[in-house]
């Protein structure tokens, strides 16, 4: 049992004194120059700090189609959620982080709408929310320090501390002219491939109208109004709506401008008398919120025309317009994100020119990817989590078919669909090269931003998991069978001829799983790892022969033969290697076995994957007949085949990840198969 100390110290433990205070760091004007001074990065500019927040998880090299593109480890989930790692992306993330970068320069994207555009589920909620936990996360960071400042002022007989209520940048407060030479003098030290530091436009009303009100005191002064400055780090944080902000559209009745750029307190108006005193106005709109930080547009071309026009000043002079007073000016990234439907009455709306002209469109698609699709359920999906056992190839299949809808066809007609899936998943199909692939991605420049989301699949693998199959485990078919079930009431699907087509790439999606799982038992049933070395070796004595044209001893007899050809073509065949081939590929094999000897090496069949599927197959119809395995679906099975039954069912579960139950269900599927003669050949 825990002890209360036990608690008390775990307590402790969690708690940094050091880092709180470093967080609650306070000074005066003249220590924020010199902090300034000595970690200019301080005084970035919005767009600055989220582009280095992103650069400082890393990056790494990959090649997509040929292209090399550069994969932002920040879009991983560095910060450990669990939920929000962007899987197959890599285009439409480096696109992303490619305006994030230009804007950081200076280059006309800080002046620009980040739209990301896609179908829904396609992840666009997920990447702005892993920008703003990333912001968070940065700013209590050494860093990703930030500062703003209040003013110490006396009213009615009292001094109080008056915040930037739009947490305002220090440096802004000081004339132009001073801030151009403080920033020359930190530009100078910055190398030249570098960003240069900016601090634009003029400070929040509520501060000017303390700054004039102070300047006029002390006869313009400036040393002495800045005494009156207190400045303070911050974190920027959602839930205390400093720096980050997000904005929702509702019901066109219920919401006016004034939630985005502030509206009067009228508690407040009774005390100082004037709607244009900024002491009676809430600086507390999202725009304000998210100054120095980011700002997420929901849905955004869902919103009301009068708010697409206060997006036009907000990115492109970063000024917003509050109620009775000026233009002001804020920092922040823009991000909206919308889907199809909303984007193509933006492009038929000739009002909305102006908006489209400040508008950068980022498409997000679906994943095309098998294996990057696979990793999105894993993560809600997995037996960490799951109390029952999810059988192998459950999440495989339902990630197959998803992707299977995002697909066109391609214009080649001996090109199916399935074998489209396995080409962008990286396997190697006869007659198709990496080159290959990237035409068909051109062609087909609108693939993943149509089909199922993965969102359906989701909440039928949830209803698969709570619905009682009087079963421990989940199963494939289970997951098809939810999928078929959950068609005719998508909401998504309008038309007969879409759902005849989804239903139709189920039937793809079953028989693929069927491929694969009479695979696996094929190789649980030729696992004797001894049977398999003693093929090979006679294999490889008879291909070595065949090519030194030479004859093979007879270990029973010991005369000298020809090489055995109808066993090197029964294994040959197995994997589709052609009579017209076959000459190449045993010269291949012995170029392999001569290479490995010369470095002392050598030759195991598991070093070639293709010889160690055709091994596996080999044996597998050499012991069919004798384990029965057609048996299973008969009530009775003799005492011998269910020794071997059993041998095959534990291979399943040892290397395969089956459970018992499961492992069951395989056997008596593939059991099913072969009693009906339903046998495909298949590399």
């Amino acid at each position: 049992m825990v002890s209360k100390s036990e608690l008390v110290d775990a307590i402790r433990s969690a708690h940094n004194p050091e880092e709180f205070r470093e967080l609650s760091w306070k000074g005066t004007f003249g220590q924020y120059l010199d902090l300034a001074i000595g970690t200019p990065d301080a005084i970035r500019t919005a767009h600055q700090r989220l582009y280095d927040m992103i650069m400082s998880f890393g990056t790494e090299e990959v090649t997509v189609s040929k292209e090399r593109i550069t994969r932002y480890k920040f879009f991983s989930d560095p910060l450990g959620s669990g939920h929000d790692a962007i899987f197959g992306l890599e285009k439409t993330l480096s696109t992303l982080v490619d305006c994030f970068k230009s804007a950081a320069y200076g280059y006309g994207t800080e002046k620009r709408v980040l739209l990301l555009h896609g179908p829904v589920g396609s992840s666009k909620s997920t990447i702005v929310r892993l920008i703003k936990r990333g912001l968070e996360h940065y700013s209590r960071s050494k860093e990703g320090a930030l500062y703003t400042y209040s003013w110490r002022v006396e009213e009615n007989g009292k001094e109080i501390l008056v915040p930037s209520p739009m947490h305002d940048e220090p440096l802004r407060i000081l004339p132009k002219e001073a801030r151009r030479r403080i920033l020359e003098r930190l530009n100078a030290d910055r190398s030249t491939d570098s960003y240069r530091l900016r601090c634009e436009g003029e400070p929040d009303p509520v501060s000017r109208f303390y700054m004039d009100q102070l300047m006029e005191k002390y006869d313009g002064d400036l040393d002495k109004v800045l005494e009156h400055v207190e400045v303070r780090r911050i974190v920027l944080s959602e839930r205390d709506r400093i720096g980050i902000g997000t904005f929702q559209p509702k019901d066109e009745k219920n919401q006016d401008s004034t939630e985005l750029t502030g509206d009067i307190n009228y508690r407040k108006l009774a005390e100082y008398g004037t709607e244009s005193d900024p002491r009676a106005f809430n600086f507390d709109g999202e725009f304000n919120v998210a100054n120095r930080g980011v700002i997420e547009f929901i849905e955004v071309l869902k919103l009301d025309v009068a708010f697409l026009y206060d997006l036009l000043g907000a990115s492109q002079e970063h000024n917003i317009k509050p109620k009775k007073f000026a233009q002001t000016y804020i920092d922040e990234v823009i991000i909206g994100h919308t889907n199809e439907p909303e984007y193509r009455k933006l492009m038929n709306n000739e009002l909305m020119e102006a908006f489209r002209d400040r508008t950068v469109k980022i498409d997000v698609p679906y994943n095309l990817r098998l294996d990057n699709e696979i990793r999105i359920y894993q993560k809600d999906f997995n037996q960490e989590r799951i109390a029952k056992h999810i059988a192998p190839h459950t999440l495989e299949v339902a990630a197959m078919w998803a992707v299977l809808t995002r697909l066109k066809p391609a214009r080649k007609g001996d090109l199916s669909l399935l074998d489209k899936l396995k080409l962008y998943n990286g396997k190697s199909l006869e007659r198709y090269t990496e080159e290959n692939v990237k035409e068909l991605r051109e062609e087909s420049a609108r693939e993943g931003l149509e089909g199922i989301s993965p969102r359906y699949i989701q909440d039928k693998l949830s209803n698969a998991l709570v619905r009682d199959y009087s079963t421990t485990c989940v199963n494939p078919f289970m997951v098809l069978n939810e999928l078929e079930g959950g068609l005719d009431h998508h909401s998504l699907i309008t038309s007969e001829d879409s759902r005849k087509h989804y239903g139709d790439l189920l039937t793809i999606a079953k028989d693929e799983y069927a491929e694969i799982v009479k695979n696996e038992v094929q190789r649980a049933i030729a696992a004797d790892e001894e049977q398999v070395q003693r093929l090979c070796a006679n294999y490889i004595d008879n291909v070595k022969a065949y090519t030194q044209k030479e004859k093979v001893r007879n270990v029973y007899t010991g005369q000298e033969e020809e090489p055995d050809e109808r066993l090197m073509r029964s294994i040959e065949d197995k994997i589709d290697v052609r009579e017209s081939a076959k000459d190449d590929f045993r010269r291949e094999i012995m170029n392999y076995i001569g290479a490995l000897a010369v470095e002392g090496k050598n030759f195991d069949y598991r070093m070639n994957p293709r010889l160690q599927r055709a091994l596996e197959k080999k044996l597998f119809e050499d012991q069919k007949d004798s384990i029965k395995l057609t048996s299973l679906v008969s009530s009775v099975v003799d005492r011998e085949t269910q020794e071997k039954i059993d041998i095959i069912k534990a291979r399943l579960i040892k290397n395969y990840g089956y459970n018992e139950e499961s492992a069951t269900d395989a056997l008596n599927f593939v059991a099913s198969i072969f009693a009906r003669g339903d046998v495909k050949a298949r590399s």
